[in-house]
C-alpha cells in the first residue's frame, strides 16, 4: 500500500489502510455540534469521553515506538497504529467535548490527571518490543468487538465512530496476533520476552470488562463491558493456545481508572504530551 496517499487528507483514508466509503472526522463532529445536530447528553459524553481517553493515551505511548522499533517496517507499522488511535481518540473527545463547549485540545493538553478515564492498561510502559506487543495483543481484542458492538448504538454518532475504528483495530488485531505467535515461536529469547510481556500487561485486562452505573445510565447507546469478555476470552485463548503461552497463573489489578484513579505512570504522560500547549496556551501553527 502507498501509505503516503493514506495520510493525504482523504476522508476516506485511514493510517494503515484504505477505508471505503465516506469515514467521519472530527471536523464533521465538530461542525455538527456548532450546527445544534449532534450534541450529546452528559452520560453519553462521559461515555465518549473514557473512549477517546483509552485510545489517546495508547496513541501517546505506541509514538515512542517511532525510530526505536526492532526493524524499519515495525516503526511503520506502530507508528501507522498509533495515528489510528490518535484519530479514534480526536472522534470520541470531540464529541464528548460538544456536551461541554470544549474542544479536543482543551480535554486533551489541559486536564489533570484525575480527570482522565482511561484505564490502567494503556498507560502503562512500552518496555521491550515483546512487552508493547502484549498490551496491544489485548487492547485490540477488547477493541475489535467493542467498536463492533458500538457501530450498532443508538447514538448515530458514536455508531458512525465505531464504525470507522472497527475496521482500523481489525487490522491492530491481525498485527499483535502475528506477532505473538511470531516470537512465541521464534528464539528461546523472544519467547521469554512474550512471557514476561504478557506478565506484566495481563492483571490489566480485569479492568476493562468492568461494568458500572455510567454503563447503565447510557443504556443502548454504548455497550456493556462485561458482555464482551467471553469473546474476548475465546480468541486471546486459541491465539494463546496455539503459541502454548499460559496466563492462567496472573493475577488481576485492582485498576480504577474509571474513576480517575491511576498508576504512577499517567502523570509523566501527561507532563510530556501536554507542556508544548501549556507553556503556550493558544498558540497555532
Amino acid at each position: 500500500m502507498d501509505h503516503s496517499s493514506s495520510l493525504g487528507g482523504d476522508a476516506s483514508a485511514s493510517a494503515t489502510r484504505i477505508t471505503p466509503g465516506f469515514a467521519l472526522r472530527p471536523e464533521d463532529i465538530a461542525l455538527a455540534a456548532e450546527q445544534g445536530t449532534a450534541t450529546p447528553g452528559g452520560d453519553v459524553a462521559d461515555y465518549a469521553l473514557r473512549l477517546g481517553d483509552d485510545a489517546l493515551i495508547l496513541a501517546q505511548r505506541l509514538g515512542h515506538w517511532i525510530s526505536r522499533a526492532p526493524e524499519l517496517e515495525e516503526d511503520v507499522a506502530l507508528g501507522n497504529i498509533a495515528l489510528d488511535q490518535l484519530g479514534h481518540a480526536r472522534s470520541f473527545l470531540t464529541y464528548a467535548g460538544s456536551a461541554w463547549g470544549k474542544s479536543e485540545d482543551e480535554l486533551a493538553y489541559f486536564r489533570h490527571e484525575p480527570e482522565f478515564r482511561s484505564a490502567h492498561l494503556f498507560e502503562q510502559p512500552n518496555g521491550d518490543f515483546a512487552a508493547t506487543i502484549a498490551r496491544q495483543f489485548i487492547a485490540a481484542n477488547y477493541q475489535f468487538p467493542l467498536y463492533r458492538e458500538l457501530s450498532k448504538s443508538t447514538d448515530p454518532m458514536l455508531a458512525a465512530i465505531a464504525a470507522k475504528a472497527v475496521k482500523e483495530v481489525d487490522y491492530h488485531l491481525d498485527h499483535s496476533t502475528q506477532w505473538v505467535l511470531r516470537l512465541a515461536g521464534g528464539t528461546e529469547e523472544s519467547r521469554r520476552r512474550m512471557e514476561a510481556g504478557l506478565a506484566l500487561m495481563w492483571p490489566f485486562v480485569g479492568e476493562l470488562f468492568e461494568d458500572d452505573p455510567l454503563i447503565a445510565k447510557v443504556g443502548d447507546a454504548g455497550v456493556v463491558p462485561s458482555s464482551l469478555k467471553e469473546e474476548f476470552d475465546r480468541s486471546t485463548g486459541a491465539v494463546l493456545a496455539e503459541a502454548e503461552l499460559d496466563v492462567s497463573g496472573h493475577p488481576m489489578a485492582t485498576g480504577g481508572g474509571r474513576l480517575g484513579r491511576h498508576s504512577e505512570y499517567l502523570g509523566f504522560i501527561l507532563a510530556e504530551m501536554q507542556v508544548l500547549a501549556r507553556e503556550f496556551p493558544g498558540a497555532g501553527w
